[in-house]
């Protein structure tokens, strides 16, 4: 059913077929609540060796939907979801315990833990750059957390859409985890029931659009956001590894990456050198000239003609406005290509300053000032991530302590997102909420407060109130 064409009982048709199916799950809900980690680990356990059994199904399908290197679909598909599984199965059991807390003063005599339960029916809406790993990892920590689930998966990468369908349908009954195709018409259906939490992947402005629809319900979220996240390298950075890092982190998935360097603040001095070592690394991993990197296995294409024309208009805009091309700059509209690009002199007003760039384009700024660099960061919407590159201790420090985002590496770029330890996500227009590990295991929870009485002591604050009551609140509010 194409949701972009569809006619008013078509649409009907879509409205209950996904009601069914988000009804039918609600008996489902209930039921996993009593659901052990066992019975939890067996799923996660099924879905792990069901995508590890597609491997070759989901690096061919890539190819076909946007010529992802089968490497980098092994490195950044599949690897996350087996090592997410891996984490889980062996941690889960852990996970699940009630948490004991100590007594406070007030609460003497009683026993308090949180105990982690289920949500309920989620929805994950997953995004179209990194479809597999992003559809199913969020899955995993559902699951985990003792969940039913609807997924949502981009129409926008065709081919690898029909292998998670495929994987989905093979490896779970509908009423615990169903999946629906089709374009924004299909989320609009979606979004508009009352699901106990919903798990976005994508832009700042469709957040905006998922939050709202869950505000109608007071629905939980959990955004995966993005933003122009900022890389910063100082007089004392090691240039080598910085040129080859950075360009690894920016052009894997052709720069369609949500933590992707989008620009990078090199200081005066170091900016020329910088540039020599990037253009080298950009030929030496890619080919020397347009063709041999549009004909390289190393490189994926944009995903499609609409956003190969935006990432070639920033290019375009960019340039009429007297920025400088390094290197790269060549542009196939047919092919779904645009070249690995170094920009410099980049106006302040030129739209690749203030978009998400999205797509294989490095402004390269110089700076003098560290603070001014701050001060510019700080003036915008908060990243998903921010990058320093120094070997001064009171440089990282200063960066660290004076600007927010939702990650960060220090001399290194992308690499806390396979950090399984640490909490992904972002703050504020980049994100709201965590993923990964245990911290996705307890987006998909409620952290329920539990008493339990072991001998009664708020019996002296029963009525009628006495003198010596009074005298007991008089210390505690002494005490406190």
């Amino acid at each position: 059913m194409n949701a972009a064409v569809l006619t008013m009982p078509e649409a009907n048709t879509l409205d209950a077929e996904v009601r069914r199916v988000f009804e039918k799950q609600f008996d489902s809900a209930i039921r996993l609540r009593r659901s052990t980690a066992d019975e939890r680990i067996a799923k996660i356990k099924k879905l792990k060796a069901a995508v590890l059994a597609h491997a070759g199904a989901i690096q061919q399908a890539m190819y076909q939907d946007f010529k992802k290197p089968p490497e980098e679909v092994d490195l950044t598909e599949i690897l996350p979801v087996a090592a997410e599984a891996g984490d889980n199965i062996r941690k889960l059991r852990k996970w699940m315990r009630p948490t004991s807390v100590w007594p406070t003063l007030l609460t003497g005599g009683l026993k308090g833990y949180v105990q982690y339960e289920p949500r309920g029916r989620c929805l994950i809406i997953a995004p179209w750059n990194y479809p597999v790993n992003l559809c199913f990892v969020p899955l995993i920590s559902a699951i985990a957390a003792g969940n039913v689930a609807i997924i949502k998966p981009s129409e926008m990468t065709p081919h690898t859409t029909a292998v998670i369908v495929k994987i989905v349908k093979e490896t779970f009954a509908e009423d615990e985890v169903a999946i629906f195709e089709g374009d924004a018409a299909v989320s609009t259906s979606l979004l508009a029931l009352p699901f106990d939490h919903i798990f976005f992947t994508g832009s700042p402005a469709v957040g905006k659009i998922v939050m709202a629809a869950a505000a109608k319900h007071l629905t939980s979220v959990t955004l995966e956001l993005g933003g122009k996240s900022p890389t910063i390298i100082d007089e004392t950075a090691d240039l080598d590894l910085a040129a080859r890092n950075i360009l690894w982190g920016k052009f894997t998935n052709d720069g369609q990456t949500c933590i992707a360097p989008d620009y990078i603040y090199v200081h005066e001095s170091v900016k020329a050198a910088f540039l020599d070592k990037a253009s080298a690394v950009l030929k030496a991993s890619y080919g020397n000239t347009d063709a041999e990197q549009a004909a390289s296995p190393c490189l994926s294409h944009v995903v499609n003609q609409r956003h190969t024309q935006r990432v070639a208009g920033l290019l375009e805009d960019a340039k009429s406005r007297g920025a400088k091309v390094v290197a790269g700059g060549g542009v196939n509209l047919a092919d779904q290509w645009v070249a690995p690009t170094l920009l410099t002199d980049i106006p302040k007003d030129a739209r690749i300053m203030s978009e998400e760039i999205f797509g294989p384009l490095l402004p390269v700024l110089g700076y003098s000032s560290l603070q001014k660099v701050i001060d510019d960061i700080n003036a915008q919407p908060k990243p998903l991530a921010l990058y320093v590159w120094s070997k001064d201790e009171s440089n990282v420090r200063k960066v660290m302590q004076e600007t927010s985002s939702g990650g960060a590496c220090i001399n290194h770029t992308v690499v806390h997102y396979l950090h399984g330890n640490l909490p992904f996500g972002g703050v504020n227009n980049s994100g709201i909420g965590n993923a990964h590990g245990i911290y996705g295991f307890k987006a998909f929870s409620h952290e329920r407060a539990v008493i339990r009485t072991r001998f009664m002591m708020a019996k002296m604050f029963f009525p009628p109130y006495s003198g010596f009551m009074k005298k007991v609140v008089a210390l505690l509010m002494k005490l406190v």
